[in-house]
């Protein structure tokens, strides 16, 4: 679409200034508030639905409140553990209590406790079955009796809610029926039956650990008994007679471990004597004597040594008798060392023997002496439980039961006010949305201007005539009327458009039929005819012909025959008194206009016009149906496009304009026409025109 900066850079090639873009919110209000009968309508006819149904549809339903106090700590009769603790004060004990207090185990009891299975307000199956409904139609079948219960249940669950109080232990239990007698009864036994069942919780956990306890204490007195006789049967079957005999047969094994170290010494030291003795008797040099540690040997050997003729018989008798000496030596040490071995070999037995009975001992005893201890534990616990059977109290306590309750909703004061306000705007959003339906449109002559950019010079309102052949008449007899007042001021701009030369031939199109640039041509030749000019009103759109509707005496022939010269220009010219002007009609021809328009004979035509009148206005067909106007626009001293108020679009004034920028054609201005003035009043475009007849009334 041609908007008003592209249309302005095509006509003085220089793109226009930027304008600032701003929502004028005064605009707006002045828009709704030429609406407010609309808006006061909508908020009526809304108020009124809506306060209907608050004062007399709608059920009133009553609030009631019960309070309950969580007890922080619990008093004890008697200084014991209790079994079940009482209550923590934190957050999510808090949240779960409230959960506790709408669990559907309370909410079941409490409808078996007030027989709400027969109240309808929450069983809907007592309540008159509907005008449609599947089970009228059997689509669905009959809610069985476990179905009810829990719809029933649901509905009173959705009648109770349950809130902390903030940095409180205070609950709230507050229940909305229809009966404010009901709602107070609701929440009273609401609250009794949470109280009951924290007691019934807790006396259950008693009696539970009571009877568990009890179990308990009789098996740990037959452990403890198995136990004791396991002990006295080691004792019996064992034969260490204490720790302290074990600890000396260990000292014994000890000591016998170093006598049997000592002889295998010594069994080592007598066999390395023996080889060398044996050594010396095969042969062996004489002074390895000295190794054997024996004075006599010595002594014989150094005096071998000193005798070169051999060994002495006397060295060799001495080596005979030390081996049989060391011989036996090394023979009572072996039986001893074995002796030993088999005596430190039954004493290790016996000791090991023993010691693991010892450990064995100790750890049946340790075990009995912790099953005793846990006995002990048990059996006292046992019989503080059963002193607490009987001593058990609820975490909390009514701190202030139920009044009858007080009237909640529906709140027909705040409703009718809403609904009310909620009419206004719905009345404003239709106008608006009406008005965004209607953004393709032309209501004001700035609308106008701003998106084609061309200055509006004319505005002209709706002439109410119920024929064409009365619009000459009423200019003539209404000189003062808002529609004469109008063409003054056309003719005025347009006349002052160029002092120096006045526009002569005038071309009056639009973008489609029907907007208005007949009557605008008409008028436009009256009111300059009645400045004492010689004015020619000249029919351009020869293939619609609406001229003999207007003016009914005109002759068949006309400006076809008057271009082509087959009759002289006096003879198809119809002088209109009524008009005050000359007037040249159409006529029905084969020819194509476009082609007689573009002919040398209408140029001729115009020439010749151009000496008798002082101004010609020409009707011409519209731009965007044919290219007549186009035509004739180039012989055109000033154009004017007639655009019809709240009816051509945007785009069509666009492209209309269009087609004159592209043959180098410029609008002189623009006529907003057919304005309808009541209305556009509300739109804010009525311009001057509301105010034309207070003036001549003055």
């Amino acid at each position: 679409m041609l908007d008003r900066s592209t249309y302005q850079t095509i006509q003085t090639g220089q793109p226009p200034a930027a304008e600032p873009v701003e929502a004028d919110l005064l605009d707006l209000f002045v828009t709704l508030w030429r609406h407010k009968w609309v808006i006061a309508i909508c908020a009526a006819i809304v108020g009124l639905i809506v306060g209907y149904y608050a004062f007399a549809v709608a059920s009133p339903k009553y609030v009631a409140t019960a309070a309950l106090a969580l007890q922080a700590r619990t008093e004890r009769v008697v200084d014991l553990d209790s079994v079940m603790p009482g209550l923590s004060t934190d957050l999510p004990v808090l949240n779960t209590e409230i959960e506790v207090i709408r669990s559907r185990q309370l909410l079941e009891q409490l409808v078996t406790e007030l027989d709400l299975l027969g109240d309808p307000e929450f069983n809907k199956d007592l309540r008159p079955e509907p005008i449609i409904s599947l089970q009228r139609f059997g689509l669905e079948a009959d809610p069985s009796p476990a179905t009810t219960i829990d719809e029933t249940v649901s509905a009173v669950a959705d009648a109770i809610a349950v809130n902390n109080l903030p940095s409180t232990y205070v609950f709230h239990i507050r229940v909305k029926t229809g009966d404010p007698q009901k709602s107070a009864l609701i929440a009273n036994t609401l609250a009794q039956l949470y109280i009951e069942d924290q007691i019934d919780t807790r006396f259950q956990a008693t009696e539970n650990a009571i009877d568990w306890l009890s179990q308990r204490v009789a098996t740990l007195e037959l452990d403890i008994i198995a136990k004791e006789n396991q002990v006295k049967e080691l004792r019996a079957a064992s034969q260490f007679g204490s720790a302290e005999a074990l600890q000396a047969l260990n000292r014994q094994s000890k000591d016998m471990r170093s006598r049997l170290a000592d002889i295998r010494i010594r069994q080592v030291s007598t066999k390395a004597r023996l080889t060398r003795i044996e050594a010396l008797r095969q042969g062996g040099d004489v002074q390895q004597a000295a190794e054997l540690a024996d004075p006599a040997l010595d002594h014989l050997a150094e005096a071998v040594t000193a005798n070169t003729s051999g060994l002495p018989s006397q060295f060799n008798a001495r080596l005979q008798n030390l081996h049989a000496e060391t011989t036996a030596e090394l023979s009572r040490l072996t039986q001893q060392a074995t002796g030993l071995e088999a005596s430190l070999a039954t004493l290790q037995k016996a000791f090991e023997s023993q010691s693991a009975d010892l450990v064995r001992l100790r750890q049946l005893e340790r075990d009995a002496n912790a099953t005793s201890v846990l006995y002990e534990t048990f059996l006292a616990r046992f019989k503080e439980t059963a002193v607490q059977r009987g001593l058990q109290q609820a975490d909390s306590r009514i701190l202030s039961k139920a009044t009858p309750g007080e009237y909640a909703e529906p709140a027909r004061v705040r409703i009718l006010a809403i609904s009310i306000l909620l009419g206004a705007v719905v009345g404003a959003a239709l106008i608006l949305f009406r008005l965004r339906l209607q953004t393709g449109l032309f209501r004001t002559a700035e609308e106008l201007e701003a998106q084609s950019g061309l200055p509006v010079i004319g505005q002209f309102p709706r002439i109410q005539v119920r024929d064409r052949r009365q619009l000459v008449p009423y200019l003539r007899d209404r000189p003062t009327s808002v529609a004469s007042e109008a063409v003054r001021n056309l003719r005025t701009s347009l006349l002052l458009w160029d002092l120096e030369a006045p526009p002569q031939i005038i071309l009056i199109s639009s973008a489609v039929p029907g907007e208005g640039k007949t009557t605008n041509a008409i008028a436009l030749a009256q009111n300059l005819a009645g400045l004492d000019k010689r004015v020619l009103l000249v029919e351009g759109d020869i293939r619609r012909r609406t001229f003999h509707q207007y003016f009914p005496d005109c002759p068949d022939t006309g400006l076809l025959a008057a271009i082509s010269g087959k009759q002289p220009l006096k003879q198809v010219i119809r002088h209109d008194a009524v008009l005050g002007a000359d007037v040249l009609a159409g006529e029905t021809s084969d020819v194509n206009a476009a082609d007689v328009f573009s002919s040398a004979c209408f140029r001729a035509f115009l020439r010749e016009l151009r000496a008798h009148y002082d101004h010609i206005v020409i009707d011409s067909p519209p731009v965007l149906v044919v290219p007549d106007a186009r035509i004739i626009g180039q012989s055109a001293d000033a154009i004017l496009f007639s655009v019809a108020w709240n009816r051509t679009t945007r785009t069509q004034v666009a492209d209309a304009l269009q087609q004159f920028s592209s043959i180098n054609l410029s609008v002189t201005g623009l006529v907003l026409s057919q304005i309808d003035v009541a209305r556009a009043w509300k739109y804010g475009g009525a311009g001057g025109y509301g105010t034309y007849p207070q003036y001549y009334d003055a």
